[in-house]
């Protein structure tokens, strides 16, 4: 079974281009993460929001990372970072189109 997790914070930018520029480090890293199926980085310049929608592979490893980047966007300076886990209903997903 895979799971979703969902991350957003208050962000002021930057957004687009410079976005990806700053955080293409961050992304190879993110990469590299135990159980990681994928990730979708979100941003939202209206909202100054930003955040990500991450599959994994298994619980444990969804929930380990949900605390390792949790203290990490606190070393930033964000506050009020936002999460929630679900259990993707692969048979479900698979009809509608997602590759998970």
């Amino acid at each position: 079974m895979k799971y979703l997790l969902q991350i957003d914070f208050p962000y002021s930018g930057p957004f687009g281009n410079e976005f990806f520029e700053s955080m293409k480090e961050l992304a190879e890293d993110i990469a590299t993460e135990n159980g990681l199926v994928y990730k979708l980085w979100t941003e939202n310049k209206e909202t100054q929001e930003a955040g990500g929608i991450y599959v994994f592979d298994n619980l444990d490893d969804a929930n380990r990372y949900l605390a390792k980047h949790t203290e990490r966007l606190e070393s930033f300076g964000f506050t009020d970072i936002k999460s929630k886990t679900f259990e993707i209903n692969e048979a479900l997903s698979a009809i509608t189109k997602a590759s998970v």
